[in-house]
């Protein structure tokens, strides 16, 4: 259902409003570039600074612009259940055809009290869900041990984000899940050692620039084709560090998207634009690579 290549697309600003005419060119860029989806609303589409409204909006757009060629994966996690439950429901009626659900953040809630909040949202909606977990961000980490209850009780509960940096826990998922249960990367630089021992694919950041590579690289994995697959995870390694090391994502994304010609590149407060030098060493990475 989502092995391949999914953009956690970022959402265009231009004068403190939601650009809907560069988002529809970056859906499109997307889709002719044979990804397998798109992920509106997640944490590179600057969710936290959206409001309801927004949040909807673009979610709504990108179900749009998609015209049924992928997936649309939209982001409606929260730290409050009710709160997901409803934009659960509301990205449905937008046209979403999954859901990418974040683990609870700041409130830390109990293996017990996880299991609740994403069974509330899983029985909420038809969609299939893909769970998130990025500890680094939320400050827990979605066990093992309540993947599988997940999976168990609720069957469209059946993929993961993963973004704890650690290949093992693939390992570990891979003995506990069923072989249905699909494994996605969340780190664009741990795709192939990820993809190596069992996950199917990567909701990518650097997709937004280089989808056409990165979802060329995803299939050959696929494929079992390594080495062709890790000669372009090579190539285009400087451009992943570079969006990972330095700064908050999506900070770097925005500037590199901007510098290629693709949108403006505004952020929300409390996001800062990439100051110099930095702006200067990816534009250097940018035009190694013919990106600008």
């Amino acid at each position: 259902m989502f092995a391949g290549t999914h953009t956690a697309i970022i959402t265009p600003f231009h004068q403190g409003r939601i650009d809907e005419q560069a988002l529809a060119k970056l859906v499109d860029l997307q889709f002719d570039a044979k990804v397998s989806g798109i992920v509106p609303c997640g944490t590179t589409g600057e969710s936290p600074t959206l409001d309801h409204e927004e949040h909807l909006r673009v979610i709504e757009l990108a179900a749009r612009f998609a015209r049924g060629r992928g997936v649309v994966m939209a982001g409606t996690g929260s730290n409050c259940t009710r709160e997901a439950v409803e934009l659960t429901q509301a990205a449905e009626a937008a046209g979403a055809t999954a859901i990418l659900q974040v683990a609870p953040y700041y409130n830390k809630p109990s293996p017990e009290g996880l299991v609740a909040h994403f069974t509330a949202v899983a029985k909420a909606t038809s969609l299939p869900i893909m769970l998130y977990s990025i500890p680094g961000r939320c400050g827990i980490e979605i066990s093992l041990e309540v993947i599988a209850e997940l999976h168990r009780t609720c069957p469209n509960i059946c993929a993961i984000k993963e973004a704890g940096g650690n290949p093992e826990r693939v390992n570990q998922m891979k003995q506990m899940l069923p072989a249905a249960f699909e494994i996605l990367s969340g780190d664009d630089s741990l795709t192939l050692p990820f993809m190596a021992v069992g996950a199917v694919g990567v909701v990518s950041v650097a997709s937004n620039l280089i989808p056409g590579p990165i979802a060329e690289m995803v299939q050959l994995a696929l494929r079992g084709d390594f080495p062709a697959a890790a000669a372009i995870h090579h190539q285009y390694y400087p451009l992943l560090a570079a969006l990972l090391k330095l700064s908050t994502n999506p900070i770097p994304i925005k500037a590199a998207m901007s510098l290629a010609g693709h949108c403006q590149p505004e952020l929300r407060l409390p996001m800062l634009a990439l100051e110099e030098p930095k702006l200067s060493q990816l534009r250097s990475v940018l035009s190694s690579l013919g990106l600008v």
